[in-house]
This record gives structure tokens, sequence and C-alpha cells, in this order.
């Protein structure tokens, strides 16, 4: 695929630690959340190793942070996640998926609670201050809603934990998964949560205080060094590995959330209200016709920026592939699709025209063993 410039201006945010990326070897960006997402520095393939043995530095700021606070907070993070969040505590962050009126998804942040009447959602790829508003516009809801200058550091690998007691001492190994504290560094408290996007351990620091993130992050490099400490970004293959989903890429509005496998996060027994609850209660006592799936292809190369679809040996459509990349672990591409009814069987073989050659792929679990 031919490789073009992404003009930089004032709509595509940059991040605050961009002098720092640049100069340690940054290759690509994509967009995200309005802003620039490091992608890659080395290759992709070189990264995913590193990332599985070592430790890696990873500037997230794109993981924007939605501050809902005031009276009626609860009511309004509640109303917009199927999640039941009525037992909710501090100190606690949620994976949480956010559904519209139809019971479709709007999102699937981390929502961290920091007191009976101020959350903090942390989200993936959509507006989601406008859903809130908008929301509370209609409801006539006591809240203010911001985004909160707030970017995110991520430290993620085997060695993080080793990393992160370099920086902020052995009581951070207290620190549960799920949880979030205050940690100082520097004479300035950061909030970190043992949280982050990837399967090999790790946490999220943010950053409300630039010049104290810098010279955090400066810090990390030039302590972590017998660590092999590496900046980084989430890994396209160690995602789909692990069978971590990506809104707009795997998922998107046009699915709910039972079929991107978020069962245990749709409660609709409970007495909670939120927008599409009735729905999402039809929706479960029909059935779903489709779901997200593993998938194993046996090929090397693979370009992806929209739906492929996939058939049986019959020719009839059965799915489609939404992420892929090549696993050096499994030596074939691995990715995620939406597959129909009658075909999730693991082992299901199927054919998919890749660049005009088909190539012969199985259904397997998520995540991919």
């Amino acid at each position: 695929m031919k490789k073009f410039f992404i003009t930089k201006n004032r709509r595509l945010r940059s991040t605050p630690f961009a002098s720092r990326l640049e100069k340690q070897g940054l290759k690509s960006y994509t967009i995200y959340n309005h802003m620039f997402l490091p992608t890659a520095f080395n290759s992709l393939e070189e990264d995913y190793f590193h990332l599985r043995e070592h430790v890696q530095i990873w500037d997230v700021s794109v993981q924007r942070a939605i501050e809902i606070s005031g009276k009626d907070s609860s009511k309004l993070v509640q109303l917009m996640t199927c999640r039941d969040l009525s037992k909710s505590k501090a100190g606690v962050c949620y994976y949480s998926p956010l559904v519209d009126s139809n019971g479709n998804l709007i999102n699937d942040p981390l929502i961290y609670k920091l007191n009976e009447n101020k959350w903090r959602i942390c989200i993936a790829d959509s507006d989601v201050i406008l859903f809130a508003k908008g929301i509370s516009s209609v409801q006539n809801m006591n809240v203010d809603i911001i985004e909160a200058k707030i970017d995110t550091l991520a430290v993620q690998g085997p060695k993080s934990l080793k990393l992160m007691e370099k920086v902020f001492g052995e009581e951070i190994k207290e620190l549960k998964f799920f949880k979030f504290d205050f940690y100082e560094f520097d004479g300035i408290k950061f909030l970190i949560s043992r949280s982050g996007y990837s399967k090999q351990s790790g946490y999220e620091i943010h950053v409300e205080n630039i010049d104290s993130g810098l010279k955090l992050y400066d810090y990390f490099f030039k302590i972590g060094e017998e660590l092999n400490v590496k900046p980084g970004s989430p890994n396209l293959i160690e995602r789909i590995e692990g069978g971590l989903l990506s809104y707009g890429n795997d998922m998107d509005i046009g699915d709910n959330p039972f079929e991107c496998g978020f069962d245990k996060y749709i409660n609709l027994e409970s007495d909670i209200m939120f927008l599409g609850k009735e729905k999402l209660k039809k929706i479960k006592q029909k059935g779903i016709k489709r779901k997200l799936m593993g998938v194993k292809i046996e090929a090397k190369e693979i370009d992806l920026t929209e739906e492929i679809k996939m058939f049986n040996n019959e020719n009839k459509e059965i799915g489609q592939l939404r992420s892929a990349g090549f696993s050096p672990r499994f030596k074939k591409i691995v990715g995620i699709a939406m597959v129909q009814k009658g075909f999730w069987a693991t082992s299901q073989k199927f054919k998919i025209n890749i660049d005009g050659n088909y190539f012969t792929g199985e259904i397997c679990s998520l995540p991919i063993l």
C-alpha cells in the first residue's frame, strides 16, 4: 500500500510528548480522537517481540479523559453504560460498554470513579463528550462535562512492575488490577491505574502537568536501561492475539455488545436505568445472529483498511474480516472477524480474497491461543 503524509493542523492535535518520540525514532502516526497516535518505532514485529519480553513506555494521550461531575453525575454515567455501576467504589476503574437508545455501541471506555460526584471516562475513538452532553441536555441534569487536560503514559510489558518500583517505590506493588491510586514523583502526585491495552501487564499514568510528565518520561529511560526499556505503542499483533478489541476497527455503532462478547458487562436483571435497555432485552431473548471471533489465515501479508468478506466452500458469505496482521508467533495472519451464526465452531474453514488471491483460514476463539 502506498504511504502518504498527513498534514498537521489545529484540528489534529499533537501529543505533548512528540519531541521525545520523534527523537527516539518514531516512524509513523495514525489518527485517534482527533490526535496523533504513535504506531511504530522499529517494525511492527520487532516492537511485538520487545513488548512481550521487556518493558515499553507508550504515549497514549489520545485516550482522552471526559470528566463528569455534579449532583446528577452518577445518574448520567449509568444512563450511558449497560454495566451496573450502582455499587461502584472510588479507586476502581470499570471497563464499561457505552450504548445508545438502540443498544448499539458508542464506545468501550475505562470509567474511573473519583468520588461520589465525579467520574473520569477514558475513551476509545469516538466523540463521547457529545453523547454525554446530548443526554444531559435532554434530561436537564445538574452536571458539568469537560474534556480534562490529561495526557496518559502507559508502562507495558512483563518488566513493567520492576520499572514502576524504581520510580514510585515498593508501594506500587500493592496496586491491584483495575484499581487506581495516587503516587508521587518529583513532588507531584500522579493518578496511576493498573491497566493498559496489552496482555503483558502494566500501568497507566494520568499526566495533568506536562512539565512534570516530561520529567517522568525522561526519568523512565534514564533508570530503565538495565530493563531494556524502549518507547512503544499499542501493538496490532499483540492486541489481536490477546483478544483486545478496538472500537472503530473490530466494532462500531452498527454492533451491539452481545455481538462483541461483552455479556458479563450487560446488566439487564437489575433495576438500573440505561439507554437501550429494552432493546438489549429483546436482542438477548431472540439471540444474536453474528459475533466477533478470532481467525487464522494461511498468508503472510495483508493491508486492511476495510472489511474483507469471508466465504465457505459453497461460496456462502460467512463473515467479514475486520482487523488482521501477520503473527510471527503463529507464522500466519491472525485477525478478528464478525462471523455469522452457524459458522462459529472453532476450526471452521473458510476462504478469503486478499489482493486478488484466495487463501484458506479457520475460525478460532478469542484470545487466539
